[in-house]
């Protein structure tokens, strides 16, 4: 179900069907890169990341994003706040599919 903001959570399962975290985002992209950018390895390129499958119930539903989700570290850019740190942490996903779960 949309929030008032018109985000929707999404809760990232992990292989035997638990849900451990919730990222919310107006779209599953969105609260895809955000549960990839929290990955265990990130590497120090986007050429050298692992790709790992990532799974979002989308809560209040039975549907399952699959996305295959990898991350890397890179200096921050030039004109960065002073508040940013000086490497950070980006992610891209790619959709594989949805599936439909009886399990809720």
């Amino acid at each position: 179900m949309a929030r008032e903001d018109g985000k929707r959570n999404f809760a990232l399962r992990d292989t035997d069907g638990t849900e451990t975290s919730v990222f919310s985002g107006n779209t599953p992209r969105q609260a895809a890169l955000k549960a990839a950018r929290r990955l265990d390895d990130v590497a120090d390129g986007e050429d050298a990341a692992t790709r790992h499958e990532i799974q979002l119930r989308e809560k209040g539903s039975d549907k399952v994003h699959i996305y295959e989700a990898w991350a890397w570290e890179e200096d921050a850019p030039g004109d960065s706040p002073d508040w940013m740190p000086s490497r950070i942490t980006k992610a891209n996903v790619s959709k594989q599919g949805i599936e439909h779960v009886d399990d809720i």
